[in-house]
């Protein structure tokens, strides 16, 4: 494989397993409320508010909060469900897909008050998006909430697709603490195609606001690079994140933030959490845009979650995807 053909396939994954940014992030939150998005309960057939999940909330364990990465309202309404939910339950956590296992002793480093923000930031490679995520890791802090750094690192997401699960079992032992035990389940129906889809090896299209969407690889691309197996290995291992400390921390119920991908429907991470951890009770919340916000079809989303929040297209995206 030349060195052309290797960077577009590292380029082409990368896109995937983090985010990429044309520019920096806006800082729209001065200006957002309550007003700027709607939220839809299935469950009750009408509108309700966060506070709404938050009371919902003392019925389950774990709460995705499955969102769009550059909607500045999404982000908005997740800080303040977190916030509604330490107001209710002494006993949070909040595990998050923005962050590596490898990660976890920076988080708990900095959560702790023993480095610096500026460390912090660099050793926990944040997003390029973090100014969307600080938030919640500040109000982790205040509160003094463990958070999850839940996902797996993209070298060995990127070990998956190119060589397999033969690749990973090849790595030394303490590596693979930082994934999902071997074997892994990988994706099976409708989510298989949904990941298929998103590979391009069919040509159905993929929804506008996907914040997996990605331009399609080329067939010879995909042939050295089997996306369906290291998207599940990122999908197990977030699950496994949250079942593991579920583990240690029995009494604790926790926030789960992720792309809407890796939770609508109850496929991927959820799919996965509930072979890892059957008993936990599971609720989620899938978030999107709409152009005819405030007048919004609700029936179309349903399939989505528990909790669908629109969110008003006209305020600005905190960057261009």
């Amino acid at each position: 494989m030349n060195n052309c053909l290797k960077a577009f396939l590292l380029f082409c994954f990368i896109s995937i397993a983090s985010v990429s940014f044309s520019q920096a992030p806006k800082d729209t939150s001065h200006s957002l409320s309550d007003k700027n998005y709607r939220i839809y309960s299935v469950k009750l057939g009408r509108e309700v508010s966060l506070a709404d999940i938050a009371t919902d909330m003392k019925n389950y364990d774990v709460v995705f909060y499955g969102e769009e990465h550059n909607d500045s309202v999404t982000h908005y309404a997740e800080r303040t469900l977190l916030a509604a939910l330490c107001d209710r339950y002494s006993n949070m956590a909040l595990s998050m897909e923005m962050f590596d296992r490898d990660v976890q002793g920076v988080m708990t480093e900095y959560l702790n008050g023993y480095i610096r923000e500026k460390d912090f930031k660099h050793d926990a490679r944040v997003w390029s998006n973090y100014r969307d995520y600080r938030p919640l890791v500040e109000l982790a802090k205040e509160k003094q909430l463990d958070v999850v750094c839940a996902n797996a690192p993209s070298r060995y997401t990127n070990i998956a697709g190119r060589k397999g699960e033969k690749g990973l079992a090849a790595l030394p032992e303490a590596s693979k603490k930082y994934f999902a035990p071997l074997p892994y389940d990988t994706a099976t129906g409708k989510y298989y195609v949904k990941l298929q889809e998103m590979s391009g090896h069919t040509m159905a299209p993929v929804s506008k606001t996907d914040t997996a969407k990605q331009p399609a690889m080329p067939p010879m691309m995909m042939m050295s690079f089997d996306l369906v197996v290291a998207q599940s290995l990122w999908d197990a291992t977030m699950a496994w994140s949250i079942s593991e400390y579920i583990k240690t921390h029995p009494q604790k119920k926790i926030m789960q933030v992720n792309g809407r991908f890796h939770s609508e429907e109850g496929y991927a991470v959820v799919e996965q959490l509930k072979k890892y951890s059957p008993k936990t009770k599971i609720l989620i919340v899938s978030s999107a845009s709409e152009d005819d916000f405030p007048n919004i079809d609700w029936s179309k989303y349903k399939p989505l979650g528990d909790y669908i929040l629109i969110t008003d297209p006209k305020v600005p995206k905190t960057f261009q995807d």
